[in-house]
């Protein structure tokens, strides 16, 4: 199998070093605190959406395609997937964005919330490097590499074919789809350790708040999805048991680290946002998830 570690132009497509996301980062930013601060129902013309920093992007987007049909979409990124699926279980919004699956935890928290998810994509998942420690050497990383890596037991690259230069770990906050991902391929059913007590040790929010601490950290690994490093040549997706994050391999479930996209609502969805979920689903909707580096539901065989 391939180790090559840089994505492959089908995802990168059209992500233009994020323009995409940040022509939607005034609509995020303007509705951030009206749509999670109250109840959903103190503005029943709007449908409020909130959650995964991952499906943000395509959200919002997509909510700006349909202004022209007169349709009031606000989009947030509360608290990431977690925070989307609390808000939605507490009645705060409408639709929960989420880069992870629900879990039977999800359920059991909110009874008389009916949460449905439609999967309108899907994405890799990525340990980001800097492209210098690639360079020098580290173009796959094992699973045992990953996990001591994150768990601070290794702590300089040269211990794992790279430069000798330390390594600095930017962790996803408990909650994040992105974390869950990570998690599941390093411990599988078994619950992640606490996070070490280590000065090269930080946990980051968001996607855009992972890239910027990526790029200015030298010696730094993150788990990001790949489509934010499109564009950014100083990081690179590196292999994992010597498979890349290749379109092929993704669409093939080869690259371990592959997850679906999620919108989710309470009950079937109806009104506002069938209309919003039909668009999305729809071929020209769908044309929004490669924009941002994400595989559509055709490209998954779904």
């Amino acid at each position: 199998m391939t180790t090559e570690t840089r994505q492959t132009p089908s995802l990168r497509i059209g992500r233009q070093k994020q323009l995409g996301f940040a022509a939607s980062a005034a609509l995020l930013l303007a509705t951030a605190l009206t749509g999670c601060a109250g109840s959903a129902k103190a503005d029943s013309a709007a449908l409020q959406a909130s959650g995964s920093t991952t499906v943000a992007p395509v959200a919002a987007d997509a909510a700006e395609a349909l202004k022209s049909k007169g349709l009031n979409i606000t989009v947030a990124t509360q608290g990431g997937s977690a925070g989307g699926i609390s808000q939605l279980g507490s009645k705060q919004i409408n639709m929960a964005l989420s880069s992870k699956p629900l879990a039977d935890e999800d359920r059991k928290a909110y009874p008389d919330t009916d949460f449905v998810p439609t999967q309108i994509g899907a994405d890799a998942v990525g340990v980001i490097i800097s492209k210098k420690v690639a360079d020098a050497g580290v173009k796959s990383l094992t699973k045992e590499q990953v996990k001591g890596l994150f768990e601070g037991k290794i702590t300089n690259w040269s211990q794992v074919g790279g430069p000798d230069l330390k390594v600095f770990v930017y962790d996803k906050e408990p909650g994040r789809g992105t974390r869950e991902v990570l998690d599941k391929f390093v411990y599988g059913e078994e619950k992640a350790p606490p996070p070490p007590k280590s000065d090269n040790y930080a946990i980051v929010g968001g996607n855009t708040e992972t890239l910027n601490k990526l790029e200015s950290t030298p010696g730094s690994i993150g788990p990001l999805s790949t489509g934010f490093i499109a564009g950014h040549d100083d990081l690179v997706a590196v292999a994992l048991d010597g498979i890349a994050p290749t379109l092929d391999n993704v669409k093939s479930s080869k690259y371990p680290m592959t997850r679906p996209l999620f919108m989710i609502t309470d009950g079937k969805p109806k009104g506002t946002a069938k209309q919003y979920i039909d668009y999305v689903l729809s071929p020209e909707g769908q044309k929004l998830l490669p924009k941002h580096g994400y595989l559509t539901l055709k490209q998954m065989g779904k």
